[in-house]
């Protein structure tokens, strides 16, 4: 596809980001012919909001990184998404419904990175990666589908617009952690608990998502840099809140977080 292609649909998808509009797959002639092609429009489309809103980067999401994740949109790999800066908040934020198309809800483990994966060094080992993250904490994932109607949706436009990332919102660091592959994790909603999952699921351990994005980010330029906060992928499948709620999503022997949603 030419680069001239790749753009027209960067504009498509920022004007429906600008008008509020529902999410709308690139279909028959405007179709994204192939998953590199996904993440080129995405790259155009993140430089287009980077400037629109005066914004940074403050990391990486990964999603569809376990097998319920993959099953509910027909996967059977991960995918990537950048995070915006102004998107990362604090435990205990409120967020607004109505400020999303649809907010969905997903509950991750988030690492932070001490030391650069540049381009140049890739590809990396799990060895690498492991001794790249400084800090790890529970976090929730804000994604905004933007009410997409998943009988249509494909991957390619998914990705195209970003993997949907519409921030973090991150628990306490900690600098120590326990195994990360035998925490169960625990959401729940106004204290009733809705669902569990086995951090094992991504990918088998967190860092193994953490490779992938790693050596994924090593065919552009820009890599993993120190500081960057990477969303490693949801344990429990997308929710998506219906009324105002206390969520909280738990992980013995790292902590909680707690989001407040409200109309």
């Amino acid at each position: 596809m030419s680069q001239d292609r790749v753009t027209s649909r960067a504009e498509a998808l920022f004007e429906q980001h600008r008008l509020r509009q529902s999410f709308a797959p690139f279909v028959g002639d405007d179709t994204v012919d192939s998953i590199d092609t996904a993440y080129a429009i995405q790259a155009v489309l993140v430089e287009r909001l980077l400037t629109d809103r005066s914004e940074t980067v403050a990391g990486y999401k990964i999603g569809l990184t376990s097998p319920r994740m993959q099953a509910l949109l027909g996967i059977d790999s991960p995918i990537a998404g950048v995070v915006f800066g102004g998107r990362v908040h604090a435990s205990g934020v409120q967020v607004s419904r109505a400020d999303f198309g649809q907010l969905g809800i997903e509950c991750e483990i988030v690492v932070r990175i001490g030391q650069d994966l540049l381009p140049a060094a890739a590809p990396y080992t799990s060895a690498d990666v492991a001794a790249a993250v400084e800090a790890v904490c529970p976090a929730f994932e804000l994604v905004d589908d933007r009410a997409a109607d998943y009988t249509v949706t494909d991957i390619s436009s998914l990705v195209a617009d970003n993997s949907w990332n519409a921030g973090l919102v991150l628990g306490e660091f900690r600098e120590q952690w326990p195994d990360l592959a035998s925490l169960v994790g625990v959401v729940s909603r106004n204290g009733t608990e809705l669902d569990r999952g086995d951090a094992a699921d991504v990918l088998g351990h967190p860092f193994n998502a953490l490779l992938w994005l790693a050596n994924h980010l090593a065919r552009g330029e820009r890599g993993l840099r120190r500081g960057d906060l990477v969303a490693t992928g949801s344990i429990v499948p997308t929710r998506v809140p219906s009324e105002p709620e206390t969520c909280v999503f738990s992980l013995d022997g790292l902590g909680e977080v707690v989001l407040e949603v409200v109309d």
